[in-house]
């Protein structure tokens, strides 16, 4: 345990907001009269039209760590951050930083439309705690970073939302934050810039840095992130390690996931002659299991009920992660398995062995065809699950069990 003073205490914070936006200015007014005449408004109860967006929120982040924040949409992540940041002020709890902040928690926050990327930066620049001499001493790193060239001395107004992401992202990280908060705005940015900012990222937390990021992609959390915070409708459901929270968070979104579910629309069927009538997924000894530890070998069966000759029959499988991510996706046309026809009932499996998905909830999918993969007699989107536990890394999405060899050139 680490006996200096954490960069971040957050205690017992809460934060209300009025889904009316008349009412919300009028509350606004109230608040600000009673301050004047010294009477302090009862922050801890809602009003009509209230609601809490967080509510008893606390944690401490040591320096050098890194933090992430999940949840879904609505679930008070980036209200946590501009709490921190101090754009908004708790009704109840205390925030503590210890140190300078630097925050790209909004597409464009700060930036004034109307005035260039250069001078966007010396004003952005000097929202974040730096003098006029640390600009000009670091904003060639910051417009080189940027990538943005001669559109520095443009108006913001004219820059895309990737250019926004980008400066920003370049001012922030260039002002030799001690905490530096990442909200999910890098998404925007291409593919090249992106890894370049995660190089840029694990520089600073290497050098000491200490990172907040909140991000929809569990894998970055998971990469990135030694502890992580699960938010749920402005509630902390579980703080800890990264791989033991993204697991929890997965398990509870499969769940809601089946719930509202409907399988009449997951799985269509074309042709009432010609139809799977049952999916299993299995284990070795064709017993059917939902949970599989890593390295095991699992089987998917398809069931099929021919009333008709079908004739060069294609069958496909995909596997999709908890993000929508395809992993897997396999035609028994390009795998080498053929039939010249099909008729009455049967089954194929599909068979991994052994299972190398990292731990993760998955989604199965598959199709029945009849000589074009483009026209399907059947199709179940998304219709089936299951999840993996239990592997030697938690890293990436599956783990292939390379062979690693050492030779020596002569």
């Amino acid at each position: 345990m680490s006996t200096k003073s954490p960069i971040l205490e957050v205690e017992g914070v809460s934060k209300k907001f009025c889904l009316n936006l008349r009412r919300s200015m009028f509350y606004g007014a109230v608040d600000l009269a009673n301050g004047l005449i010294g009477r302090d408004a009862d922050r801890g109860i809602l009003r009509k039209g209230e609601f809490w967006a967080l509510q008893n929120v606390g944690f401490k982040l040591q320096q050098g760590e890194t933090l992430g924040i999940i949840g879904s949409n609505g679930s008070g992540k980036s209200t946590l951050l501009r709490l921190i940041t101090g754009i908004y002020p708790p009704d109840k709890g205390t925030i503590r930083v210890r140190g300078k902040v630097g925050a790209l928690i909004a597409l464009g926050a700060g930036f004034h439309p109307h005035m260039t990327g250069r001078e966007n930066v010396y004003t952005n620049g000097t929202i974040l705690g730096m003098s006029k001499a640390e600009i000009d001493a670091r904003y060639e790193e910051i417009a080189d970073f940027s990538e943005l060239g001669q559109f520095m001395n443009s108006p913001v107004s004219t820059y895309s939302s990737g250019m926004v992401a980008r400066l920003g992202f370049s001012i922030a990280v260039n002002s030799r934050p001690d905490l530096l908060i990442v909200d999910e705005v890098l998404a925007v940015g291409d593919l090249a810039f992106a890894i370049k900012c995660h190089r840029k990222m694990s520089d600073y937390r290497q050098s000491g840095g200490t990172t907040i990021m909140v991000s929809h992609s569990n894998q970055i959390i998971r990469n990135v992130c030694k502890n992580a915070i699960w938010l749920n409708k402005g509630i902390i459901e579980a703080i800890g390690d990264a791989q033991d929270v993204c697991a929890l968070y997965e398990a509870e979104s499969m769940r809601s996931i089946k719930a509202s579910d409907d399988r009449n629309q997951s799985v269509m069927n074309y042709d009432s002659k010609a139809r799977v009538s049952k999916v299993e997924i299995l284990d070795k000894n064709s017993l059917p299991r939902s949970e599989f530890v890593f390295d095991e070998e699992m089987k998917i069966r398809i069931h099929i009920d021919c009333a008709r000759k079908v004739r060069n029959p294609i069958f496909t499988i995909s596997i999709h992660n908890i993000e929508n991510i395809q992993v897997i996706s396999n035609y028994t046309s390009f795998d080498g398995w053929k039939v010249d026809e099909l008729e009455g009932k049967a089954y194929i499996d599909f068979i991994l062995s052994p299972l190398t998905l990292n731990p993760s909830k998955y989604f199965l999918s598959l199709t029945f065809t009849e000589n074009d993969i483009n026209k399907p007699l059947e199709w179940h989107e998304k219709a089936y699950s299951f999840s993996v536990t239990k592997a030697p890394t938690s890293y990436g999405i599956f783990n292939p069990k390379p062979r690693w060899e050492f030779r020596r050139e002569s």
